[in-house]
């Protein structure tokens, strides 16, 4: 899951991004509403936590940008005022959810995933394919029953093909998607990642290589050859 955190207040922010990536998450951060804008316009992100107060361009005015360009990024208002009337007015802009400050960290990580999950299509609490289950909110992986550990990029990169039911996804897609904006996209990351966590899968394999193209998990989890 990508996520942008946009909140001026720098402990705050910083905060806010270590714990989520602590979770699993890509996230970039934006210390002011331009910024974050900028970082909006170019980057297509699952989640967008936005501060309502900010520098430059508001959270409202971010949120305003995002639903008028009809993009399939959730929003998570987080703000000092906590009011019905603010709530309100938060939501009635487009937000998909409001938190108001301060708030117990684990809500925060469960509203993130429960709006990443609402994207199009939707994508379900757990994801299967033949023996092997995902769960995302647990950050567990099992194959025939038995735990499978992996690194938070191992675990990334199969929620991604997962959630893809069976369609092919390129390596410049999982570096977007898993990694953060601070990943060099000319490395071998991807291609070293998807090797280590077939390993760890073991076997049948799972995780087809389309020449080309990119990477897939059969829907029905059929073995590759």
């Amino acid at each position: 899951m990508r996520v942008i955190v946009v909140e001026d207040e720098p402990a705050m922010a910083d905060a806010v991004v270590r714990g989520l990536r602590r979770d699993g998450m890509a996230v970039d951060v934006a210390y002011d509403g331009d910024e974050g804008s900028e970082k909006l316009s170019v980057t297509r992100y699952d989640v967008a936590v936005l501060d309502r107060d900010l520098p430059g361009r508001s959270g409202d005015d971010l949120c305003d940008e995002l639903v008028a360009a009809g993009g399939l990024t959730r929003v998570l208002m987080l703000t000092a005022s906590g009011t019905p009337a603010d709530k309100v007015e938060g939501l009635s802009r487009g937000a998909d959810d409001y938190l108001a400050k301060p708030f117990d960290f684990p809500e925060l990580v469960a509203r993130v995933r429960a709006l990443g999950r609402r994207a199009t299509p939707a994508v379900p609490p757990t994801l299967r394919a033949g023996d092997v289950v995902l769960d995302p909110a647990r950050r567990t992986v099992l194959r025939s029953g038995r735990p499978v550990e992996l690194t938070r990029k191992e675990f990334g990169v199969l929620e991604v093909l997962l959630a893809a039911g069976g369609a092919v996804v390129s390596s410049e897609e999982l570096l977007e998607r898993v990694w953060d904006e601070n990943a060099d996209p000319f490395t071998t990351t991807v291609r070293v990642t998807v090797m280590t966590l077939r390993k760890k899968l073991g076997a049948p394999g799972l995780i087809d290589t389309v020449v080309g193209a990119g990477y897939r998990v059969p829907a029905d989890g059929t073995p590759t050859a």
